[in-house]
């Protein structure tokens, strides 16, 4: 007989599409998760699955009770061997966020799947894919989460009140394009980009203007290096600082105010930016709020 979903009835195997364009085919909702992805561990717990997350990396923080889960390493230098050892019946990874030599490991290895949201729609739809594979997609909340999270998708962006510097990094000077997550945050909330348009290009030399740019060979070019000169002659009225990739100190701050002496510094939580999924549908509206004053 067929499984389905009444009473004993197990659900019938699933077939999942990753954002690396794979299959990945689960016999079963997954019990014992290894999760790879900070935002991915928060989440699971969103959707009411924290019990079935056995593995996390050191940068999994959030909720608190996931301190309680054993570790596997960061999310650039994951222990390979450690995430097997707890016989997962899913990994979940970034391709961005997580290393290509340990995925590259694992596939084929254990059922894995691979995200890579660009946009905060493509967030939502991945908390959606979660549900799904989990056999939560019913549960009153994780409906109540999920209809919120189109919402904010489906509602007017704000009109531009003004252009913003990202910076992520400080030596090299690093910013972000269009083509990010943490940019199409940014413009749901009324925030443009003032490097949306610039590409990273390749040695470091040709992105600082100094020699002729090579074949970037399929390398990411979503997250240029940036000269002074540059961001003083896209003339941001923000400079938007999170408080992670980096932290930024005094001497940063005045370095930066020295580029664009107009330009308004504010604050964010990296997280708000840069964490998607659960806390994406949770952080909109107080970024929207918050940047109603910048």
């Amino acid at each position: 007989m067929r499984a389905g979903r009444g009473a004993g009835m197990v659900p019938a195997m699933q077939r999942l599409r990753d954002d690396l364009g794979r299959d990945v085919c689960l016999l079963r909702p997954p019990r014992r998760i290894v999760s790879l992805v900070p935002s991915d561990t928060y989440t699971l717990f969103a959707l009411g699955c924290g019990e079935r997350v056995v593995g996390r990396t050191t940068y999994c923080d959030q909720p608190v009770e996931a301190a309680a889960i054993p570790t596997v390493g960061g999310t650039k230098d994951v222990d390979v061997d450690a995430v097997l050892a707890l016989a997962p019946d899913l990994v979940i990874a970034n391709q961005e966020e997580n290393s290509r030599p340990a995925l590259e490991r694992l596939a084929g290895r254990v059922p894995m799947l691979v995200s890579m949201p660009r946009r905060v729609g493509d967030a939502v739809a991945h908390v959606a894919r979660l549900a799904r594979a989990l056999d939560v997609a019913r549960a009153p909340a994780v409906v109540d989460l999920i209809r919120r999270g189109y919402e904010l998708c489906t509602a007017p962006p704000p009109p531009v009140r003004a252009t913003a510097f990202v910076p992520i990094w400080m030596d090299p000077l690093m910013t972000l394009n269009a083509d990010t997550f943490g940019s199409d945050v940014l413009a749901m909330v009324g925030i443009g980009n003032a490097f949306d348009d610039r590409l990273r290009l390749y040695p470091l030399a040709a992105d600082l203007g100094k020699a002729a740019a090579a074949d970037p060979r399929g390398r990411d070019q979503r997250y240029p290096r940036v000269s002074v000169d540059e961001v003083a002659a896209r003339r941001p009225e923000l400079i938007v600082l999170p408080d992670e990739p980096h932290a930024f100190a005094a001497a940063d701050r005045a370095a930066l105010a020295a580029m664009v002496p107009d330009a308004r510094q504010v604050d964010v939580l990296g997280k708000d930016l840069f964490w998607y999924g659960a806390w994406t549908i949770e952080a909109l509206p107080r970024l929207r709020a918050a940047a109603a004053s910048w």
